[in-house]
């Protein structure tokens, strides 16, 4: 398999001869506003430009996963550029049901046992924050993807470090993992995706696998730096395992 970091939370994953791409967000940088109360109030996201053009993005794609519809999983630009009739797989029927009405003719709700070109598609719980701000975050789902001639693959979508988390490591015993790892927060809440204290958690839930770490310091309300993760992971002595790529950078396993 290969997964190509591209910014925030967009991931493109060849896995098994089919082409993935994860949580499009495809606008130009500054297209959006920034995510109220929150840090970087002067910035507009996303905070970066994307690492290569779009046409190189979503070529020979053959299926997009949207893990929910927050606008930088799934943005406007996305759903102009992208083919009205490629496959597109959401976490539930309310996600399915506002994608098909932007347009796109065949989407499909993961489920624990979704099939697609002979690769199996799991859906995955998460909790995009803990306590009451998980009322205003809403549902989000991860994916395992599984295939004889691959490696099993977890990418865990926008969540924290909880038991559920574990419980997918040990149900699936995923050997690389592709968490979202900038402990983006407003000023109130706390952490709504994993922070560095997670992503240590996660290692040591599943010491055999690699761990790729996605959605950092691309829109307004990241809390924790790639210079800062990068240098917490060398503290901890698994650097070796625990992969914090550049935007456009690609890993082969």
């Amino acid at each position: 398999m290969n997964i190509q970091q591209i910014r925030n939370a967009t991931l493109v994953v060849e896995y098994a001869g089919k082409k993935f791409l994860i949580d499009p967000m495809l606008a130009e940088k500054g297209a959006y506003p920034p995510f109220p109360n929150a840090p970087r109030q002067d910035q507009n996201n996303p905070l970066v430009e994307l690492p290569t053009s779009i046409e190189n993005i979503i070529k020979d794609i053959d299926a997009v996963i949207v893990t929910h519809l927050h606008y930088d999983h799934w943005d406007e630009a996305a759903k102009e550029l992208l083919p009205k009739d490629i496959k597109l797989f959401s976490q539930n029927e309310e996600d399915a049901t506002e994608i098909r009405n932007a347009g796109f003719k065949n989407v499909e709700v993961l489920t624990k046992d979704t099939v697609f070109e002979g690769i199996q598609l799991i859906k995955t719980k998460g909790e995009h924050g803990r306590g009451e701000i998980l009322k205003l975050a809403g549902l989000v789902c991860g994916v395992v993807f599984k295939h004889q001639s691959e490696k099993t693959l977890y990418v865990a979508g926008d969540t924290v470090w909880y038991e559920a988390v574990q419980e997918e490591i040990d149900t699936h015993q995923p050997e690389i993992i592709v968490v979202n790892g900038g402990d983006n927060q407003f000023y109130e809440g706390g952490s709504l995706i994993m922070g560095k204290e997670d992503i240590y958690e996660t290692y040591k839930a599943a010491q055999n696998a690699k761990i790729i770490v996605s959605h950092m310091e691309a829109v307004n309300h990241w809390g924790l730096s790639k210079e800062e993760l990068k240098s917490f992971i060398n503290e901890k002595g698994i650097a070796s395992d625990v992969l914090v790529p550049e935007d456009g950078e690609s890993n082969s396993f």
